[in-house]
């Protein structure tokens, strides 16, 4: 293809221009440092875990089971008063499935397709939670790699899981009757609430959630969670779509005086 003089060649014409790929180990290393701030809120959180499950009655090695088995840290959390008061089956299937239901939101933007083995993938579902998407989120979805991605997970979970071993160490050493720690897992979603509106600066954004949550706990305060997490899926779409209108309008408007000029 000829080229005009003086224009040098694009980046998708010159593959020389963007560089070679980054190595699996860069990524893997990009991915640990992304998952670092956010460790530094897991690894208390995990201990809390830990000696709150043991002070429940649980031995110590229930915590790496439940981190494992479960791995959802407020479905966690739930579970031992849950397990504790012998719940039957088919309510503790029901509880899961609200608690974690925000996850089918998730799906909807975390880099999935940048994972190209089945077992990578596979993985990926099993372990994404709030902190690993949350740290997805606020990165580009082109600079996201599947090296990077798996690696912010088994960062987080491992972040999880051995503090939690740790914890429940501690708790089966400590008196009983400690209270005060299930506020951990709250603390934990604030700082990152605070840290994703400090990365996109959107200010709207959680003041409808806000707001979205206030009406659900109020109109349905047993299913406040799901109710909370769709209208504020469909406030959010909504808003999409009248930007998109307002973009799509001012750019042919922009177009048409440009055709007049």
């Amino acid at each position: 293809m000829a080229r005009l003089p003086g224009v040098s060649p694009t980046a998708a014409e010159d593959p020389a221009a963007s560089g070679p790929p980054p190595s699996t180990a860069a990524e893997i290393r990009r991915g640990l440092a992304d998952a670092a701030p956010v460790g530094l809120g897991l690894v208390p959180l995990g201990l809390a875990f830990g000696v709150l499950l043991t002070q429940a009655g649980f031995d110590w090695w229930w915590a790496p089971v439940f981190s494992i088995l479960i791995y959802a840290g407020s479905m966690e959390f739930l579970a031992i008063g849950l397990f504790a008061a012998a719940t039957p089956l088919y309510s503790l299937a029901a509880a899961a499935f609200l608690v974690n239901f925000r996850h089918v939101f998730y799906g909807l933007s975390f880099p999935l397709t940048s994972i190209r083995s089945r077992l990578g993938r596979a993985y990926a579902v099993y372990a994404l939670t709030d902190e690993a998407y949350a740290i997805t989120a606020t990165k580009r979805r082109d600079e996201m790699t599947g090296a990077r991605t798996l690696a912010i997970q088994v960062a987080c979970q491992a972040l999880w899981v051995v503090p939690g071993a740790i914890g429940g160490l501690i708790g089966a050493a400590l008196p009983p009757g400690l209270d005060g720690l299930q506020f951990a897992l709250t603390a934990l979603f604030a700082v990152l609430a605070v840290d994703a509106w400090r990365a996109s600066g959107d200010l709207p954004a959680p003041v409808i959630g806000l707001v979205c949550g206030l009406v659900a706990a109020w109109l349905a305060p047993e299913q406040m969670l799901v109710v909370g997490l769709g209208a504020f899926v469909a406030v959010l779409l909504a808003r999409y779509a009248v930007r998109v209108r307002g973009d799509t309008r001012t750019g042919s408007g922009d177009g048409a005086r440009g055709a007049d000029v």
